[in-house]
């Protein structure tokens, strides 16, 4: 689905649309799996063919209105809501967007209240997991840039004590493993999060905990993970958000 994307966006700066060959060299695919992602899209109405060019279609332009983007944020509420009740945990959902840690969803009840912001998570991403998932996807440069401007600071006696542990941290994190921190950000409060890629965006789906049910942290992610990879392809456009 991220290529998909790559190729609504290299399709989406040709006004005058671009034959498959263009393309492939634009966005780096391979002409075959270009051609295919291409009769896909053509299929779903995200794009048309025409003598051989291809423009947006009517199914890519009706996500660029408004009312698009209010029913993309209903369905990702609806996801989230849908995981938070299954799990039993709530579920945040964050993007790293123009240097900023942005949280766009959280989904929670009375029962299992969300991490209350008592520090500006922007500031902080070094302390909390989404913070830190979304840091360890960006490259190097941006992710120094980040702490530049945000510098590493004690919030809790658990958070990370300088930026050089933090960046190790961050450069030993497997790619596709669930992020965790105890208490750095929140005393009582246990998080996990994991990668999510929308285009070339770094985003996050996380969950909470209380610290006395952090037995249950990595069983309760690992079934968000799970949830979201069922899920991905049908959201993928949506949570683009």
């Amino acid at each position: 689905m991220q290529r998909a994307m790559r190729l609504l966006e290299a399709v989406a700066e040709r006004e005058h649309g671009a034959p498959a060959k263009q393309l492939a060299r634009e966005t780096g695919l391979a002409l075959p799996t270009t051609y295919h992602l291409l009769r896909t899209l053509v299929h779903e109405r995200y794009l048309r063919r025409e003598k051989g060019l291809f423009f947006l279609g009517e199914a890519a332009e009706r996500l660029s209105s408004s009312g698009a983007q209010q029913k993309r944020r209903s369905t990702v509420n609806d996801a989230l809501a849908r995981w938070r009740d299954s799990i039993g945990v709530p579920v945040y959902y964050a993007i790293y967007r123009d240097g900023e840690i942005e949280v766009m969803c959280v989904s929670d009840t009375p029962g299992n209240p969300a991490v209350e912001e008592w520090a500006d998570f922007r500031e902080t991403g070094h302390a909390h997991a989404i913070g830190q998932c979304l840091l360890a996807q960006v490259d190097e440069h941006t992710r120094r840039d980040h702490l530049d401007r945000y510098p590493v600071q004690s919030i809790t006696p658990y958070t990370v004590s300088d930026s050089r542990t933090l960046l190790q941290r961050l450069e030993q994190t497997s790619r596709m493993e669930p992020v965790t921190e105890r208490q750095e950000y929140a005393l009582g409060t246990v998080c996990a999060a994991i990668p999510i890629t929308v285009g070339e965006t770094a985003g996050t789906m996380a969950i909470s905990l209380p610290s006395h049910q952090a037995d249950r942290l990595l069983p309760a992610v690992r079934q968000l993970q799970t949830e979201v990879g069922r899920a991905l392809g049908s959201l993928a456009l949506s949570i683009s958000i």
